[in-house]
């Protein structure tokens, strides 16, 4: 049990530490964003799972009637292999710290998605009191998938909810061509077709828990990032590039879209990502990196039942 604990706390060390910062520094997200959204959440799966299974076999080992429930269907062998009568000073200690993690990770995810509703709740509102009257019959009908409001402003986005519903302003009607407004509109609809909201929630959660963790602090900055490149991405392979960066800038013209500051430099190396594409990896490549990430959340688990496999291979 011992050598179970102090695998599963060096792997969740290197999945929460070195691996983020080179994460961070590797160019390929950027041509990438779809793999490095799926390796970033297998990388805090894997931190989680780790913190899961250090936490039931503690619990197992220190408390009694957790153990009884935990191996209960586990012949003598198994439980014998876990060597859980002998628990020292420190993995009391780290039992208790985990459950302390875990409910305050739980607390963060539930609170997270409150404020989360609260706030759909909030702007479904006030776009009921900005959209426009329209006559009985239509009046249905303008509160379905897409929503137009008066505004001079151009400005679209998607609102999370069942169904999700697109909201898009006159003058962004206006302003943006119809193969801009399609570019638009597909990057929206690729958030809620791939449920971005959920990762954008989890991944705020995690970083306003536990502010000091390298992992969840560039787990929320990237997630926050690469969201909006792989909405890029899909709107670029169905209106073309160029379409893409010059519906971008129109619509975000009157923000300074170009300009230095740090609230826009992200709007402005989406241009420039879009006006300057670089080659993509290989298919085979993408495979091969989605693949090994999809296994690493696997490590904690052959760690954790590695003792019970052996004493029944035994």
């Amino acid at each position: 049990m011992t050598v179970c604990l102090l695998l599963l706390g060096a792997v969740a060390l290197t999945a929460a530490v070195p691996v983020p910062r080179a994460l961070t520094r590797a160019d390929w997200p950027e041509r990438e964003p779809v793999v490095a959204l799926w390796v970033w959440q297998c990388l805090v799966a894997t931190v989680l799972m780790c913190n899961l299974t250090a936490l039931v076999l503690g619990a197992a080992a220190v408390f009694g009637t957790v153990r009884d429930h935990v191996f209960a269907p586990a012949p003598p062998a198994v439980t014998a292999a876990y060597d859980l009568s002998a628990a020292p000073v420190w993995a009391t200690v780290l039992t208790l710290l985990l459950a302390c993690g875990a409910a305050w990770t739980t607390a963060m995810l539930a609170r997270e998605l409150v404020e989360a509703r609260r706030g759909r709740g909030r702007a479904r509102a006030q776009l009921r009191e900005r959209a426009p009257e329209l006559p009985g019959g239509l009046e249905e009908a303008a509160r379905g998938p897409l929503l137009v409001l008066e505004d001079e402003y151009p400005d679209a986005w998607w609102m999370p909810g069942s169904p999700p519903q697109l909201v898009v302003t006159t003058g962004a009607l206006h302003r943006l061509t119809d193969v801009q407004l399609d570019a638009v509109l597909t990057h929206e609809r690729d958030h809620a077709r791939a449920h971005h909201d959920w990762l954008l929630h989890l991944s705020t959660a995690l970083a306003t828990g536990f502010p000091r963790l390298p992992l969840f602090a560039h787990f929320c900055e990237q997630t926050h990032r690469l969201v909006e490149l792989a909405a890029d991405d899909t709107a670029s392979r169905r209106c073309g590039h160029l379409t893409t960066a010059l519906a971008l800038i129109e619509l975000n013209q009157h923000r300074g879209v170009l300009s230095c500051a740090s609230s826009h430099r992200l709007l402005g190396e989406r241009v420039n990502r879009l006006l300057e594409p670089r080659p993509r990896l290989g298919r085979r490549h993408r495979a091969v990196t989605a693949t090994v990430a999809g296994l690493v959340p696997l490590v904690p688990l052959l760690i954790a039942f590695g003792p019970g496999l052996t004493a029944l291979a035994a």
